[in-house]
């Protein structure tokens, strides 16, 4: 199969044909890819900072496909059936042992973090399917209605919850990559009263407006993006999410790690809360991570104003099978309609250049399209069901242990 891969070169990426994934343990499913995205969490590994310490691995964490094989063991899902593959595999199961650090099982940054591989590729191995996959409840619905809830929409969603936002309160969203405009788009949902919307992209800055907020440049003449908006708003606002994490940079567009989290508690009211929705995940220096040294994991923050302000600054590991069902259900109603926030559809041939003209802005929300013909789509489903029927005849050696006894629901949403 075809597949973009990392190999330690910040700002390359590579297109390699690499052997189909196959089934490793009872639990998983293999899907056949049909569209996947280009990440702004994926430009923290093109730019040399993320990632796991030995490449190479496919990148990728966004899909949705057609489950084409399946392990013995898996009950909720089927060959034939059109999946969400959320950015991480779930294991269904509660931990029982508490730890000093969380496990991250995300695609698409390497053996550190999972043994499943990227999703973009023409194929993706997903473990624990039965937990890890959503079933779109939609058979003739575009790709492009379902693939953001693998990621962006849930996270910007879950970035006005980590601010406290509740109905009627102002919110400052800064940074307008995919996940800044799907939290401008979820803050008008969920009945914002007044949104700013920070960057200094125009196209971006115009489809913040076009979305119903106030665009703020914060590199213009007009002054900060605090100074802008507590002239149009004195007392600031309830709510600030940051969208862009570590990779921030200040007025001058200079590196500064921390300038946009001061910004945020320099436009926060009196009992308001800040939420980082952006990535803060260090690395060290390695081979697959090799500028990874450069993020300093320290930050200097305004303390004694956020102390005043009695502030409230949340961020963490999105939950997002948590928030996939109301997700799920609001696109299903049409209330969210999510393809708006794409500029480029490519073929993953094209990745090379879509991650340069990703890095260097020109592109909001890249999608690589997989088109398949209806033999190919026969053929792989044919094969699947085969696979299906050797399966059930394995003795079951390998299976682990069961899932789902005293353990958190399946996620397979209602239809």
């Amino acid at each position: 199969m075809r597949a973009v891969v990392w190999e330690g070169k910040p700002h390359s990426v590579s297109v390699r044909s690499i052997p189909i994934p196959e089934i490793k343990m009872p639990e998983d499913a293999i899907i056949r890819v049909t569209s996947a995205a280009l990440c702004g969490s994926d430009l923290h590994t093109y730019h040399g900072y993320l990632g796991s310490s030995v490449p190479p691995w496919t990148l990728g964490h966004e899909a949705v496909g057609i489950v084409v094989h399946v392990g013995s063991a898996t009950e909720q899902f089927k060959v034939g059936d059109r999946v969400l593959v959320p950015c991480g595999a779930n294991e269904g199961h509660y931990v029982v042992n508490s730890s000093i650090f969380p496990d991250v099982p995300i695609y698409g940054n390497g053996n550190d973090f999972s043994d499943a591989k990227g999703c973009q590729a023409e194929y993706v191995r997903v473990p624990y399917a039965d937990d890890s996959l959503v079933l779109i409840p939609d058979d003739f619905s575009s790709d492009l209605d379902w693939l953001f809830l693998t990621d962006i929409f849930p996270t910007a969603w879950a970035g006005l919850d980590f601010s406290g936002f509740q109905s009627g309160e102002s919110v400052a969203v800064f940074g307008l990559g995919p996940v800044g405009l799907m939290c401008v788009y979820a803050a008008q949902l969920r009945g914002a009263s007044q949104i700013f919307a920070v960057d200094h992209v125009r196209e971006r800055l115009d489809k913040a407006t076009s979305l119903g907020a106030i665009p703020i440049d914060f590199t213009s003449e007009h002054g900060s993006a605090v100074d802008q908006i507590l002239k149009r708003r004195p007392e600031g606002v309830m709510r600030v999410v940051d969208c862009v994490g570590y990779e921030a940079v200040n007025a001058r567009l200079r590196p500064q790690q921390n300038y946009v989290m001061q910004e945020a508690i320099k436009v926060a009211s009196v009992n308001g809360g800040i939420g980082l929705a952006g990535l803060y995940l260090t690395m060290p220096t390695s081979k697959g991570v090799p500028k990874g040294g450069d993020i300093d994991p320290n930050y200097e923050l305004n303390m004694s104003e956020v102390w005043l302000k009695s502030l409230t600054i949340k961020s963490g590991i999105v939950p997002i099978y948590d928030v996939l069902p109301r997700m799920v259900e609001l696109v299903k109603m049409g209330k969210a309609k999510l393809s708006w926030v794409v500029s480029a559809q490519m073929n993953i041939e094209d990745a090379p250049q879509a991650y340069k003209l990703f890095s260097e802005r020109l592109e909001t929300k890249v999608v690589f399209r997989f088109p398949w013909s209806r033999g190919e789509l026969t053929a792989a489903l044919k094969d699947g069901q085969e696979g299906k029927q050797d399966a059930a005849q394995e003795n079951g050696q390998n299976k682990r242990p069961s899932s789902t006894a005293g353990t958190k629901p399946i996620r397979r949403l209602p239809m």
